[in-house]
This record gives structure tokens, sequence and C-alpha cells, in this order.
């Protein structure tokens, strides 16, 4: 069994730090390392640094105090742990408000001081493995075409690293124009699968009979016109990923048979009685309400199970205001770079009106409409009537969203007033919308806006609304 960890114990006592040694490297399984004073550890640190270290605090020289501080600026993730003997107690409690992970008195109950350096060893772990995933997240943001900050894009992205580790179904949900497909293609080049092409089916575009043969494949003579045998996309896949784009058009025949290499992990090819063994990932997307799909009976529950292993639910723009700017600029100078237009720049108000906009369409409403301001505006500023079509003005625009912004009568209240009402009129106007758009169903409405049931539940009753007059 490998150590679980390497501990440094910083005591100006001999004996002291050996016995800890040995306590720790028998009883821990941990690799211990030993010095007789801070300044000694500072280097040893600098040198291998340690995932927990175990320091008197009161010792020649540099204190524990003083070092505490100096670990942290070294290293934030590494833990600490102090030893007070006594009249030291006060000196504990002040390393703990600087940050020490814990204390433990002299002399030692072995098994107290063992469950503290485990526990510190498994928090140090986690912190380090917290900030690499923070650092890939940025790597992979930038590399897979994600632009943004917001939490709810953040939380997206560290779904989608840690699902790409594993082999499982992968659902991909949400509005047109989120970036789904994107997601299905950062989720395959994040997986060990992604050396390979991954290969999508765009399950709307092709027919029924021509969308099974592509995806099973099919023997020569199979039909009228199969006059060679074709190997089916599942077998092409065979090793890498395959995506169903837009899986809810898929015909309930093909239905049948995709549940049966889902479930099997074998395809039969049109006209053949043998069966071929497949080794694929598959990932599903669809902006469809596949519940509801399923109680019409124009899609298999089993199948929206075997598909629905793991959900990833992309967020719309309304949920990532705060990525509006961002998005903005990068579609700026993308398009300017495209249409080899110079530099161009946001006026003020048409990046209050960017940020302002009810985006149906979402993240592809905002890149095509940044694409035509570029190559129709005379520059060098980008104004709010170089957003919009000329006739009708804002023809993207919901004029049945309101813009409490605008109301004047909101700013001639308190403060406090004047934020109580704007949030009630957006939440009692968004979870309407959510409410409205699941047709009622509260279970998917709740999923949709990324809550709990339980807690859209109050959101409902804080709020008056009835969910029951949304049915139907």
């Amino acid at each position: 069994m490998s150590a679980p960890g390497t501990v440094l114990i910083v005591d100006d006592e001999r004996d002291m730090r050996n016995l800890l040694a040995k306590v720790l490297a028998k009883k821990a399984n941990c690799e211990v390392m030993t010095c007789n004073s801070a300044e000694e550890a500072l280097e040893q640190v600098q040198l291998e640094p340690p995932d927990a270290v175990l320091t008197d605090i009161k010792m020649p020289g540099m204190d524990g105090l003083s070092f505490l501080q100096h670990l942290q600026s070294i290293d934030p993730s590494l833990t600490t742990i102090v030893m007070t003997g006594y009249g030291t107690i006060e000196m504990a409690v002040q390393a703990l408000k600087e940050g020490a992970y814990d204390f433990v008195e002299k002399p030692f109950d072995n098994e107290r001081i063992l469950r503290t350096v485990r526990r510190a060893l498994e928090r140090t772990k986690l912190l380090r493995e917290n900030v690499q995933l923070q650092h890939q997240l940025c790597d992979q943001g930038v590399r897979h075409g994600f632009v943004g900050r917001s939490n709810r894009l953040t939380r997206t992205l560290e779904l989608l690293h840690r699902v790409a580790q594993s082999n499982v179904t992968v659902l991909i949900r949400g509005e047109s124009g989120t970036g789904k497909e994107l997601a299905a293609k950062a989720l395959h080049a994040m997986s060990p699968r992604g050396k390979r092409d991954m290969i999508t089916v765009n399950c709307p575009a092709l027919p029924e009979h021509i969308l099974e043969s592509e995806l099973f494949g099919y023997r020569k003579g199979a039909f009228t016109g199969a006059d060679r045998d074709k190997k089916g996309l599942f077998v092409e896949a065979d090793g890498s990923t395959l995506l169903l784009d837009e899986v809810a058009d898929i015909p309930v025949s093909v239905q049948t048979k995709l549940l049966r290499v889902l479930q099997e992990k074998e395809v039969q090819p049109l006209g053949q009685n043998k069966t071929f063994g497949v080794n694929v990932r598959v990932i599903a997307s669809t902006n469809q309400d596949l519940e509801a799909k399923i109680r019409q009976g124009q899609f298999r529950e089993d199948l929206f199970y075997r598909l629905n292993v793991m959900t990833v639910t992309m967020p719309s723009l309304s949920t990532m205001v705060s990525d509006i700017p961002l998005l903005s600029q990068h579609f700026l100078d993308r398009f300017c770079e495209e249409h080899d237009r110079g530099e161009l720049e946001f006026s003020e108000k048409a990046l209050q009106e960017l940020v302002r906009h009810h985006w149906q369409g979402n993240v592809r409403q905002l890149q095509n409409v940044i694409s035509r301001a570029v190559l129709l505006s005379p520059g060098p500023f980008i104004e709010v009537d170089d957003l919009w079509e000329e006739e009708g003005g804002d023809l993207s625009m919901d004029e049945s969203v309101p813009c409490p912004f605008a109301e004047q009568e909101l700013f001639e209240l308190p403060y406090k007033k004047a934020k109580n009402r704007l949030v009630e009129e957006f939440s009692s106007r968004y979870l309407s919308e959510a409410l409205e758009a699941a047709a009622g169903n509260v279970t998917v409405a709740a999923r949709r806006c990324g809550m709990e049931r339980q807690a859209f539940q109050r959101l409902l009753r804080k709020f008056h609304i009835d969910a029951g007059s949304f049915r139907g």
C-alpha cells in the first residue's frame, strides 16, 4: 500500500521528534521528515514540500506562530498542526485563528494524534486536488471554447471534467443555443478517448431508414440500392465517442434498436444475423422535454433511463448575465479578425444593451448579433443601432419581458423597498416561465433551473404561485 502522504515534524526536542516519527510511520503509514527548528523546516519545505506539518509552538529562534505564517505564504494548501505544552494554550488558540488546522497537547494520546494527522493529510489532498481542478478547468475552458467566469458556468465545466473520466452515458440538456454540442466535444476531448475523433449524428436531419442504416450499418443486398457492405457509425466509433445530437427526434422503431446497443454493447447490421461487439461511449443531447414525449408515446421510457445515466444541463444565458461582457468581447475580437475589420469597440450604451437584453437564442444568438454588427458597423464604435435590424428595431427582443431597471418609479422608492420589489417581480416571472415551459411539472422545472425540487416548491409558496394552473 502506498503512503498516504508525507508529514514534516518540527520540534527542538530530539526524543519527541523520534517518538512521533516512529508512531506516524508505523501506525499512519506516513513518510516522515524531521527538523529541529523552524528555520531548517522552511528550507526543507522549499526543497521537498510535505503534505502536513506537525510543529511545536514554542521553540528557540522562530516560534510556531511565525513559522505558520511563513508556511501559509509558501503553500496555502499545506495543513499545519501545532503542538502545545504547559502554558502555551493561548498561543495554540491564536494559531488556530491564524490558519492552523488543529492543535494537540503534550503529552500525547497516540490515537488522538493519529486521527488528527490522517485528517490533515486528507484535507491537504482535497485542497490540492481542487486547485489542480480549477487550473484544468481554466485550461480546458479556453481550449474547448468556453468563455466566462460565472458560478453557473464554472459548476457546469467542473461537472463535465469529472464525468469525462468515466465511460458512463451522458445526456446533455439545455435550451437551443446554449452550447450542447460544444459541451459534448469538451467531454470527449477531456476523456481517455479524446485522441480519437468523436462521431456526431444529427438525428433530425436523417430520414428513418437512412438513420437506421447509418447507425447500425448493412450487408450488401439488405435492401434496394445496398450494393456493398457498409460499416455503421457505432462500429466506426468503436473505442471513441458517438454523439446523438437532438436524440428526441429519433423514430421509435430506431429507438428500439438503439436500446439494444446500449444494453448489450453489440450491433447487428441490417441484413445480417451476426452481431459485433462495440466499445462506444454514447453522449446524447436534446433541447426538448423528453418526459413529455414519453407521456405522449413518442419516446421509449427504458431508452430514456439508459441515456440519462448522467445529466449535464447547459445554463441559459439568462443565468450567466455576468458573462455577457466577456462573451461579447470574445466574439467582437473573433469577428473583427475574421471579417478583417481592424479594431472595433462597443460603445457604453451598446454594451449595456447587450447585458440587459433577453437572449432567447442564448449564446448562439449573441454570437450572430455581434457578427452582424461587426460586418455592418461603420466603426470605430459599435452603437446600439448597429446591433438590431433597422425595420422594427430590435426584432429579437421579447417585449413581454419587462426591464424593471427602466422603470423610474423604482428609483423613487427607498432602496430596500425597491430591491424587494425588483426581486419579487423577477422571481415571480422566472418561476412562472419555468413552470410554463415544463407544463406545470415541478420536478422538470426545478431541474431546468438547477434547483432541488423542495427548494423550488418553497419559492412557489413564497411567491403564491400555483403549479397546477400551468398544467394542461
